[in-house]
């Protein structure tokens, strides 16, 4: 197995990629999420790559426009269709063997799949925590507010641990930040553009399309939330989308069981492409 660093265009500028090599006929396109370069938090993406990889899987990662070693300006996810072409059309151009190819992304990067995802050669999506919180860009630094629904669940997870109770009582627990958290959580949370835009893309995906989610995140929660909703009423209940949850709070499934979680789940995906 072996790695090798890539530069392609796309539009004016230039784009950096990494690929790390297998034989097999499947390949693995890994589209990095909240601003973050091609490495992945912690690192994760690109050891997840080298694994994915191990099992004779091509795996190619890269940085959209103005992130990592990539030129331009970044301009947000909602920005990414013509980056996410060019690495489609590299990843195909550079390993001709591959017949299929499944495309990756955690976050903001799986909503980029979801919302252009019809547009490009890619025959199954795999999403992770999409991002559906209409009101900030995800960032590594900055997760963004929470939505009612996320904090809702959270606060009843906090509640059904006897520590909390306790917690309370001694005064470990701040009250005046615990009645702002509640008066959030109680407003109406409704469908925003985002999420109704993801909705009605997801419906025209047709290939396979598999989510992923860990379900104590506070994006996941958002999605859920979203994907219980009115905005996704139809496509819950169309053949080629599934689900499956962890129970983790950890958003880039940076711990061992969450890492083994994700490589099993991704392979299993892609020996059935």
């Amino acid at each position: 197995m072996t790695r090798s660093f890539h530069h392609f265009g796309c539009e004016d500028q230039m784009l950096a990629g990494t690929l790390d090599h297998g034989q097999l006929k499947t390949g693995l396109l890994i589209i990095s999420g909240g601003n973050e370069i091609r490495s992945g938090a912690h690192a994760g993406m690109a050891k997840l790559a080298q694994r994915i990889a191990a099992k004779g899987y091509p795996v190619f990662r890269y940085d959209r426009r103005g992130i990592g070693d990539s030129s331009g300006a970044n301009r947000g996810f909602r920005e990414t269709q013509n980056d996410i072409q060019s690495a489609v059309e590299h990843f195909g151009d550079t390993n001709p063997h591959i017949k299929k190819m499944i495309a990756f992304g955690n976050c903001d990067a799986a909503s980029a799949l979801a919302l252009f995802g019809s547009a490009f050669s890619i025959d199954g999506f795999i999403l992770a925590n999409p991002w559906v919180i209409e009101s900030s860009e995800p960032t590594s630094q900055l997760p963004g507010a929470p939505p009612p629904s996320a904090i809702r669940s959270r606060y009843w997870e906090r509640l059904k641990n006897p520590r909390s109770i306790i917690d309370l009582l001694t005064g470990k627990i701040d009250l005046g930040k615990l009645a702002k958290g509640l008066k959030q959580a109680s407003k109406k949370q409704g469908n925003n553009d985002l999420t109704v835009q993801i909705g009605h893309r997801l419906a025209r995906l047709e290939k396979p399309c598999h989510i992923l989610l860990a379900s104590r995140d506070t994006t996941a929660r958002a999605f859920l939330a979203a994907w219980n909703g009115k905005a996704f009423a139809s496509t819950r209940t169309m053949r080629h989308i599934t689900t499956a949850s962890l129970d983790s709070a950890s958003h880039s499934f940076a711990d061992e069981p969450a890492k083994l979680w994700l490589e099993n789940q991704i392979l299993e995906i892609l020996d059935n492409a």
